[in-house]
């Protein structure tokens, strides 16, 4: 399905990140991993990607500055020669209700989640439009849609990823570059792990489906936006949420 096709996966160590590489690896892409900090993880993930008999490349670097994002770009195009596929995943969350957050801590969400994603749009876009084909999938959040009390900044760095996305599904569309956004709702991480039983019973309340997500449900929409099976979709944001906004 993605047989000899190039991915860039940014903050592929865990989670999200790590379910959409292993799943477009599963398809024959080649997988370029970036991570932040978590090596030793980035390392684990890289070798259970080899072990599906296709090329990775495991590149640190944080994407909230645009050096890092382009040894990262480089990195993928010296080694695999193209880039089909870019995921933004990578992203950070410091919530606190407005009254007591830090504005270093509203600064900090903003520069990966948003400035994060523009800094690798911005790189990874001349490369795209000189190939005349790719497919960008950026990360965003049911609470991008909906705000959520105690992530203003989470969901500002949210909300202007979805702006993005658009915006740049119009300006490339006629170059064959397709731009989506995925939206999870409650998914089943490292960060709601550690939430309460009583509230995450609380939140299945609120899902038709009455189950938080995997992160292979997000992983398996993504892999779907990067295939030739979504060719004529573009600008859209697809909610992976259960239902919760319906």
């Amino acid at each position: 399905m993605l047989k000899g096709k190039c991915a860039i996966v940014t903050g592929a160590s865990r989670g999200i990140g790590k379910a959409i590489a292993l799943k477009l690896a599963s398809l024959g892409a080649n997988i370029v991993l970036n991570y932040r900090s978590n090596e030793k993880e980035a390392l684990e993930v890289e070798n259970e990607i080899k072990g599906m008999g296709v090329e990775t490349l495991c590149v640190k670097g944080d994407i909230s500055k645009s050096e890092e994002v382009d040894n990262l770009i480089n990195s993928a195009k010296e080694k695999f020669g193209t880039i089909d596929i870019m995921v933004n995943n990578a992203g950070i969350t410091k919530d606190a209700l407005i009254i007591r957050m830090k504005e270093e801590d509203f600064d900090n969400v903003i520069d990966v989640n948003l400035k994060g994603v523009f800094n690798c749009l911005k790189a990874i876009t001349p490369i795209m439009m000189k190939q005349k084909h790719g497919k960008i999938i950026n990360l965003s959040s049911v609470v991008g849609i909906t705000g959520n009390a105690g992530q203003v900044n989470y969901s500002a760095s949210k909300a202007g990823v979805i702006g993005m996305t658009k915006s740049l599904a119009r300006e490339v569309g006629s170059r064959g570059i397709t731009v989506n956004a995925v939206a999870p709702g409650y998914i089943e991480t490292d960060m709601t792990e550690a939430l309460a039983d009583k509230y995450k019973e609380e939140m299945k309340k609120t899902i038709p489906l009455k189950r938080l997500g995997k992160a292979s449900d997000v992983a398996n929409v993504v892999a779907f936006l990067a295939s030739e099976s979504a060719d004529y979709v573009t600008g859209q944001v697809i909610q992976v949420d259960g239902g919760m906004l319906m």
